[in-house]
């Protein structure tokens, strides 16, 4: 009953730790409020930039202003503004990952969606949109641009009603453009664009001072989103701004903390800054050897902002000054994150997040990718994945059993110690620890094969939920998608009957698979002594085919493979230790009969 105890305890407070490990960290390590000058800047940007409070009327506002229902409402609306998207106040963004434009009036990107990705499992579900304009439901923009200094008149700078003029067709890859405004006094700005064939826009933001007179101004870089299109952020998956300070990520911040401080200013330098979901990035790189100013800002009505302020420059006549910012707008694609970190973008590749067991998650998500590169299915990839780490595992499996013989062959005189010592317990303990060493038993070992398993599973099941690479990846006949439960329902037979079970009742056919190979793979192991143990054995297979029935089908097919192939492992081990085969069916019986005399005698 003590161990019982202690086993409960030892749950709930593990709970407790993940679940206050957030909450202890915000009362701890407060953020700290942003200074007043560098507030005052911000409060200006608020002017400069779009995505404020969103007075003025545009296109996109006037579609639905009660703002995000449903996917549909997004589709709906992207129909609506099919017509703005394709004005000619629009400079076209074709690159072989990303297909846009670019806004003329503000020098604003917003409208890009992923060539590569598509909405839904379906194939004609369309491209994955990733920024939308501001003012419609799915808001989501990066802003380049001027923050006038003290005293200058913000007339001499551009702002969001500025019509830039254009130089060049389309922004490609072989294909730059720059958009340029004269304030009429002398100085003349311009931002030209390039774009990779992945994701990556860099800004060029230079100042020329041709006029009398000297300028002062700090350029910025911003991006705004909404978080009614962001994926949930979990205790285990981060989702929300996100950055890189003084080369360390920082995923401590979510979508509440920055309303509950209205300002969040990460202390560092900024490496990156941006927001993230599970599958999607965009993200500020400054220019090197710059100090900018960063933060993260709370703006109402759902949408926030993530800010690259520049120290500001002087620009005196008959000089120029440049800030060159990269803009990351797309998938987080392992490869591509870590190409983009070795052209020095401090820490990209841990955009992904993690988590603290990354030294063992990632050489489980490249040896899953190499095998998926090998037979082209991601299924029959983690079915190759599961033979190789039972193949490594088997010298343990068979130093397991050979334990359990160990184990079985010196139960009488267990049994002639307890029976000895039944009133002794320390004594008992005693010789009973002296009895393994004389034996040479080891009784953990058995458990080795557990552990090991445990941080193995853990790692497949973050890979499985968090890298794109996995996202709608097919295995075999009603298996669409093995980052996505299974669809299928026993209850409503396979969808034949028009009702979803609840979801604790959403039992498909994985997991009723995963219930019978487990409960096969428990007959063959050793009864236990205890009965309450017994029982739970008996259970365990069914309540696990409730837990795991939600998860992800690819973590579903790795439990199922490990449990045939730990049932072949048995079978042949027992083969090579039939003593211990006939021990198990003889305790078997014994422990039926025990249980049919107590329940008489009850």
């Amino acid at each position: 009953m003590s161990n019982q105890r202690n086993i409960v305890l030892a749950v709930a407070l593990s709970m407790l730790l993940l679940l206050g490990w957030e909450y202890a960290m915000s009362w701890f390590f407060p953020h700290s409020p942003k200074p007043v000058a560098e507030q005052q800047v911000a409060d200006k940007l608020d002017t400069t930039a779009q995505g404020g409070d969103q007075t003025e009327a545009t296109p996109a506002k006037r579609t639905r202003e009660g703002g995000l229902q449903s996917a549909a409402d997004i589709a709906a609306e992207q129909r609506e503004l099919a017509t703005d998207l394709a004005s000619p106040a629009r400079v076209p963004i074709a690159a072989p990952s990303l297909t846009g434009s670019i806004n003329l009036t503000g020098a604003v990107i917003d409208d890009l969606t992923l060539n590569d990705f598509r909405q839904t499992v379906e194939k004609d579900s369309g491209p994955v949109r990733l920024f939308s304009p501001a003012g419609t439901p799915a808001q989501y923009f990066a802003q380049f641009g001027w923050v006038g200094g003290d005293g200058v008149d913000p007339a001499k700078l551009p702002g969001i009603d500025t019509r830039w003029q254009v130089e060049g067709d389309r922004l490609a890859p072989d294909s730059p453009v720059t958009l340029r405004w004269s304030n009429g006094e002398g100085q003349d700005f311009a931002i030209r664009f390039e774009i990779d064939r992945d994701y990556l826009i860099t800004a060029k933001q230079t100042v020329v001072n041709t006029g009398a007179g000297s300028l002062l101004a700090r350029p910025f870089a911003l991006i705004n989103r909404t978080d009614k299109t962001a994926s949930t952020d979990t205790w285990n998956v981060h989702s929300g701004p996100i950055g890189a300070f003084d080369g360390s990520v920082d995923f401590g911040n979510n979508y509440k903390d920055v309303v509950k401080g209205g300002t969040v200013t990460p202390s560092g330098r900024a490496d990156w800054i941006g927001f993230t979901d599970i599958y999607w990035l965009s993200a500020l790189v400054p220019d090197k050897g710059t100090k900018p100013d960063s933060d993260f800002r709370s703006l109402g009505k759902n949408l926030y902002r993530a800010d690259l302020i520049y120290q500001p420059v002087t620009v005196a006549p008959g000089k120029q000054v440049t800030r060159t910012t990269r803009l990351f707008a797309g998938a987080k694609e392992s490869a591509v994150l870590d190409k983009y970190e070795d052209q020095g973008i401090t820490n990209f590749g841990l955009a992904i997040d993690w988590g603290w067991f990354r030294w063992f998650e990632r050489p489980i998500f490249l040896l899953l990718d190499k095998l998926f590169s090998l037979v082209g299915n991601f299924g029959l990839a983690i079915i190759l994945l599961t033979l190789i780490i039972r193949g490594v595992m088997f010298p343990i499996a068979q130093k397991q059993f050979a334990s359990m013989a160990s184990m079985r062959a010196i139960q009488p005189k267990m049994k002639a110690l307890q029976e000895r010592y039944k009133d002794d317990k320390p004594k008992l303990q005693q010789e009973t620890m002296a009895l393994y060493k004389e034996e040479g038993v080891n009784p953990l070992a058995g458990c080795l094969p557990i552990l090991i398993q445990i941080p193995i599973f853990f790692a497949l099941y973050k890979t499985l939920i968090l890298t794109i690479e996995m996202r709608h990846q097919p295995f075999v006949l009603w298996i669409r998608d093995l980052s996505a439960p299974d669809p299928l329902h026993i209850l409503n037979l396979f969808g034949t009957l028009p009702f979803d079970p609840p979801s604790f009742l959403a039992i498909g056919p994985l997991a009723l698979l995963l219930g019978v190979t487990m409960f096969f793979q428990f007959r063959l192991n050793p009864a236990a002594m205890d009965p309450i143990q017994q029982q739970m054995f008996a259970i365990m297979p069914w309540v696990m085919m409730f837990v795991m029935a939600p998860f992800a089908a690819g973590l579903l097919l790795y439990w199922i493979t490990s449990n045939v192939l730990t049932i072949a492992q048995q079978q042949f081990l027992y083969s090579r230790h039939p003593q211990l085969k006939e021990q198990a069916a003889k305790d078997k019986v014994d422990m039926a009969r025990k249980h049919a005399r107590d329940k008489k005698g009850a």
